[in-house]
């Protein structure tokens, strides 16, 4: 299954698909309404929301879980912004958040 490669939301229907460029895919909420890539910013901030609305985490537990997820993606590794320094959770921390049973 493709995920979104500026948030790694799963893309397991087309219709949350947005824009498909250079080698990369990207979801309906990483995509302005001129097809643009958001910013890393507003990109950052609604993966905390998600995670603050969703899974009721604090809001600094969700900018670390964010930036991991976000850091650890290649289009993030291929464009890098100032949104994701700062902290984030160790590896061991994150595999185990997104744990499966």
């Amino acid at each position: 299954m493709e995920i979104c490669s500026a948030c790694s939301m799963p893309l397991d229907n087309e219709g949350f698909v947005s824009l498909r460029k250079d080698g990369y895919v990207f979801c309906i909420y990483c995509v302005n309404e001129n097809k643009e890539i958001k910013s890393c910013e507003d990109i950052f901030e609604g993966g905390i929301q998600y995670f603050i609305n969703e899974e009721h985490f604090t809001r600094d537990y969700a900018e670390k879980v964010v930036r991991k997820n976000m850091y650890i993606l290649p289009y993030w590794q291929n464009n890098p912004a100032a949104c994701l320094e700062g902290d984030m959770l160790t590896d061991e921390e994150f595999q185990n958040l997104f744990k499966t049973s």
